[in-house]
């Protein structure tokens, strides 16, 4: 129940203005968003890249309805990009990027070549490029988009999403040699129709797919929170005999930083999620709809700023 209300806010321009006016606001978000601008991502990166860590950064912008504002988004990323490449990060740095924040739903070729304007600033920074996974509606036209990326830049990631009954499949198709998948639960509303429905039955499936990646010539980057999909996941990875620089972790910004720090600790690649901008909102929203338990975290802010 609290995943669709969420989800429903997370569409909401009524609540997202409300949200934004609430003194509230700048401390819950601060504790899921490395801040407005590209000065404030590459402080967190750093930070993280200290203690260890590796990261991939999305700047947040998928609300993206005209043509001028994809450009401006492939030139935050190229900008960024450049950064990091001359502040010495690119190396443990990546970026995530949503085609439809390049203007995937007004023309698929011109996002598809802001996409390639952005790998080619990855390459010569020295780092790449993961095409992040939206509803299910673009799956097809956003692993065709990868598939075109990878002629030239094959180290350009993939994310799947393990509710999606079509995902098996899928990791069985990019589950080759330099293929770098990302595999995450997914976090948007789809029909009974496309998508697996209960807790249960999207873990079940999240672990067919695990196995998978985990068996295949590909890197798996495993996406989750879940203390028992990671303790599977390093036990795969073990029967499938994978050094520690065969496959990674990834998890959100803000989200359970003790094991984030006890994995790397361990020799585990952990890649930190940080997204940086300002279109926070209907991410902020999604993930309370993915890990309903950050909703005690807000609440608790409530309070004390009451």
């Amino acid at each position: 129940m609290l995943r669709s209300v969420f989800l429903a806010a997370s569409r909401s321009s009524a609540l997202e203005r409300l949200a934004e006016r609430a003194p509230v606001s700048r401390s819950v978000v601060r504790r899921f968003v490395a801040g407005s601008s590209t000065a404030d991502a590459l402080k967190v990166t750093r930070q993280l890249i200290d203690d260890g860590l590796t990261v991939s950064l999305d700047h947040l912008g998928e609300d993206t309805v005209t043509g001028e504002q994809a450009v401006a988004v492939r030139d935050a990323y190229v900008t960024l990009l450049r950064l990091l490449r001359d502040g010495g990060l690119a190396p443990a740095a990546e970026v995530s990027v949503k085609l439809s924040a390049l203007g995937q739903k007004i023309d698929e070729r011109l996002a598809y070549e802001h996409a390639r304007a952005i790998c080619a600033a990855a390459a010569d920074a020295g780092t790449t490029v993961t095409l992040d996974a939206e509803d299910h509606t673009t799956t097809d036209a956003t692993l065709e988009t990868l598939a075109k990326l990878r002629a030239d830049f094959p180290s350009t990631g993939a994310v799947l999403q393990a509710y999606l009954r079509r995902t098996e499949a899928d990791c069985r198709e990019l589950a080759t040699a330099g293929s770098r998948v990302r595999l995450c639960k997914g976090a948007y509303a789809e029909p009974e129709s496309v998508a697996f429905q209960s807790a249960l039955d999207v873990d079940k499936a999240y672990v067919r797919c695990l196995n998978i990646l985990m068996s295949g010539d590909g890197y798996p980057m495993v996406a989750t929170h879940d203390p028992r999909l990671i303790a599977i996941a390093e036990d795969r990875a073990r029967w499938f005999d994978r050094a520690a620089d065969e496959y990674e972790f990834q998890m959100l910004f803000g989200c359970r930083p003790e094991e984030q720090a006890r994995l790397a600790a361990g020799g585990q690649v952990v890649r930190v999620y940080v997204p940086y901008g300002d279109q926070w909102y209907g991410y902020l929203m999604r993930r309370l709809a993915e890990r309903p338990a950050n909703v005690a975290f807000f609440a608790r802010n409530l309070v004390s700023r009451g």
